[in-house]
């Protein structure tokens, strides 16, 4: 009897006893409260999800255009490097002709010393000889005129000039 009222009390309240009605029914309503209550979090996934993907597309183009920019870079780098040995390269022949062109100049120089160092050598040394060989004669001259003075009489001045006279006329120029 329980079982009875409770059927007659669900066809009065207005209960369906078809199940393919009610799950149908069930079904619409969970699917509209899924819609209401979790629509508003799927919709902000999902837009969450679409900036997620865009911003990884935009990361892609961005890495692209990183990489793109570092193989330029990297160009460029290289370029430098390369610049850089050839001034290296040419600092060093530079240095090595202007090294053998002051050694060159320096031995040049130290030649031309050399040279001059001989020639005023030679100067002071004929100037040396010159002054010695004036101080000789004067020397001699006064010693000559010493002795002549002492021991000069009329026969012995005679003498001498005519040996002076002989020699004069005997000299012939060559």
């Amino acid at each position: 009897m329980l079982f009875t009222n409770s059927l007659v009390f669900a066809e009065q309240f207005g209960f369906n006893t078809n199940l393919l009605e009610t799950n149908v029914l069930n079904l619409a309503v969970v699917v509209a409260v899924v819609i209401i209550y979790i629509g508003d979090a799927l919709k902000s996934l999902l837009a969450n999800r679409k900036q997620t993907i865009l911003n990884n597309f935009q990361a892609d183009k961005r890495a692209l255009e990183a990489e793109n920019r570092l193989k330029e870079a990297q160009k460029q780098f290289e370029e430098a490097q390369a610049k850089a040995k050839q001034i290296t390269d040419q600092a060093v022949v530079t240095i090595e002709l202007e090294r053998n062109q002051i050694v060159q100049q320096n031995q040049e120089d130290i030649q031309r010393l050399s040279v001059m160092q001989k020639e005023v050598l030679q100067l002071e040394q004929q100037k040396a000889q010159s002054e010695l060989a004036q101080k000789l004669v004067k020397l001699a001259l006064h010693q000559v005129n010493e002795k002549l003075t002492k021991r000069l009489n009329a026969s012995v001045h005679s003498a001498v000039n005519n040996f002076q006279i002989v020699l004069f006329t005997n000299f012939k120029p060559q």
